[in-house]
């Protein structure tokens, strides 16, 4: 969040002293193109936060939130594009989007993610998509691994 708000004021910084440079900065032309363009900066670089509990998991990104329960998932779906989304939906019709990178990180959530991804598959809720999560499983645990041959100086 702080990269966010300091791109954010870097940029209406940098804009305000090119235009300040040019001769062309004025109060109105500030307060009606470099500070929205400035917000906009920042709303596109701020980060979701994602927690999750017992049987459910929020995304809460700037303005909205967003859950799913993860014991009535339906559909996981694993979109890698330019940047790699996972696309979570329970059977309420509720549908959260996050970077597949978040849970690999944090394998608390992703421990939560899997319990109730598990239950929906025992309960026959969850169709599509538990191989890509079982493979981001697979991608967490290697990630930790590695972490620990490497803090413990073994190879």
């Amino acid at each position: 969040m702080r990269a966010g708000v300091f791109c954010a004021l870097a940029l209406l910084g940098l804009v305000l002293l090119i235009d300040w440079a040019n001769g062309t900065l004025g109060l109105v032309r500030a307060a009606c193109l470099w500070v929205p363009l400035s917000a906009l900066l920042y709303a596109v670089l701020h980060p979701v936060r994602v927690t999750a509990g017992p049987g459910w998991l929020a995304v809460r990104g700037l303005g909205r939130r967003k859950h799913v329960c993860t014991c009535l998932l339906t559909a996981v779906r694993y979109d890698e594009g330019v940047a790699a989304r996972l696309v979570l939906g329970d059977s309420l019709g509720n549908r959260v989007e996050l970077d597949p990178q978040i849970l690999v990180d944090n394998p608390l959530l992703l421990h939560r993610l899997d319990t109730g991804a598990r239950s929906a598959l025992e309960a026959g809720l969850l169709r599509t998509g538990h191989v890509e999560l079982r493979r981001l499983t697979e991608r967490a645990d290697d990630t930790a691994a590695r972490g620990v041959f490497e803090a413990s100086d073994l190879h």
